[in-house]
């Protein structure tokens, strides 16, 4: 499905690529972290995390996939590690 008009799909992807490379990577930046502030305030909206429970479900939501069952439970063990310091 297609809601945008093309002349404004071209327009924004002329400003897109105006934008410097560090431009790019700095609103990347600010678009992930805005993915996880959003995700972060709904776990806390269903349900009372700790904050290591909720690393755990972020890192689980946006990396759980890229990895293998090994490197997954690797980390996994570290991020509860830290938090019995």
């Amino acid at each position: 499905m297609r809601d945008t008009p093309l002349k404004v799909e071209a327009r924004f992807r002329e400003l897109l690529l105006n934008l410097t490379p560090g431009q790019r990577l700095a609103m990347a930046c600010r678009m992930f972290g805005t993915a996880k502030a959003l995700v972060r305030a709904g776990l806390l909206n269903e349900k009372r995390m700790s904050p290591v429970e909720i690393r755990v479900y972020l890192f689980l939501r946006f990396y759980g996939q890229d990895l293998g069952d090994s490197e997954r439970e690797k980390i996994l063990k570290q991020l509860w590690a830290a938090s019995d310091h």
